[in-house]
C-alpha cells in the first residue's frame, strides 16, 4: 500500500492570503499542503481556535509565516497533543512593548488603517511594502503580487488582524515547553522580524533549527519559495 503524503498546515500572516504559499506549494509535490483563513476574527487565541476546529485529529504539522507563526505558537499552547512538528517563518514571539514604544507601535498600525480606509488598499500597501522585501526585490513581480495579495483584503479585515497584533500573546512559555520537531527560518534581509530574533527564538526552543533563507526579507516564502520549501521538505518528512 503507498503511504498517504504528509500534510502540512499553512498559515498565512498579516493581509496574506494563500498566494503567500503558492510558490512554496508548486515546490513541494508529494506534500499536502492547505492553507488556513481567519474570517475576520480579531484576537490571536481566536484564530488558533478557529484552525484548530477546521482540522481533525493529531499528528499536525503546522507551518505559520509572520503573524500565522504567532497563530502557529499558540494552537501549540492550546493543544499541545495535536501538534506533530511545527514551523515559524519570519515571526515572532513577544507581547507588544509597554511604554512609548508600544505606543508607538499601535499609533503606526493605527495610522496605516487609516490610509487604508481613505486611499485604499493599495496605496497603503504601497507604502506599507516597501520595508518587507530585499531591496532587489522592489517593483519586480514579487513585489507587484504583494501589492495584489494586501488588495484583495479590505479595511474592515485590516483592522481586525492589527487588533489581534496588538494584543498578541508573549509566547516565551510556549517556545520553552515546546517538545515537538521545530523550524525557525527567516529572511537574511528581514528587517521586520529580524534574523537576531529567531536567533532568541532558538536559544528558547529545546528541539529547534535554525535556517537563514539567503536574498530574502520578511516575505521569504514569496521572495525565495525554493529555498523555503527546500527548508520544509527536510523538516516535514524528517
Amino acid at each position: 500500500m503507498r503511504p498517504e503524503p504528509a500534510t502540512v498546515l499553512m498559515l498565512p500572516g498579516l493581509l496574506c492570503d494563500a498566494a503567500a504559499w503558492s510558490g512554496v506549494i508548486a515546490a513541494l509535490p508529494g506534500i499536502d499542503c492547505r492553507v488556513a483563513g481567519y474570517g475576520r476574527l480579531d484576537a490571536i487565541p481566536a484564530m488558533a481556535a478557529h484552525v484548530l476546529a477546521s482540522v481533525a485529529g493529531s499528528g499536525l504539522r503546522v507551518a505559520g509565516h509572520s503573524m500565522g507563526g504567532r497563530i502557529a505558537l499558540e494552537m501549540a499552547r492550546q493543544a499541545p497533543e495535536r501538534i506533530d512538528r511545527i514551523a515559524l517563518l519570519d515571526t515572532g514571539f513577544q507581547p507588544r512593548p509597554g511604554g512609548e514604544a508600544g505606543a508607538e507601535e499601535e499609533r503606526q498600525r493605527w495610522a496605516l488603517v487609516q490610509l487604508a480606509r481613505d486611499q485604499g488598499m493599495r496605496a497603503m500597501g504601497e507604502r506599507w511594502a516597501q520595508g518587507m522585501v530585499h531591496p532587489d526585490h522592489l517593483r519586480t513581480p514579487v513585489f507587484e503580487a504583494i501589492l495584489r495579495m494586501i488588495e484583495r483584503s479590505d479595511p474592515e479585515a485590516f483592522e481586525a488582524q492589527v487588533r489581534a497584533l496588538l494584543s498578541r500573546p508573549d509566547a516565551r512559555d510556549v517556545l520553552a515547553t515546546l517538545r515537538c520537531p521545530t523550524l525557525l527560518a527567516c529572511g537574511r534581509e528581514d528587517a521586520w522580524s529580524p534574523l537576531a530574533r529567531h536567533q532568541e527564538m532558538r536559544a528558547l526552543a529545546p528541539r529547534s533549527q535554525l535556517v537563514v533563507i539567503e536574498h530574502a526579507g520578511h516575505m521569504a516564502p514569496m521572495e525565495q519559495p525554493g529555498a523555503v520549501a527546500g527548508a520544509l521538505r527536510s523538516w516535514a518528512l524528517a
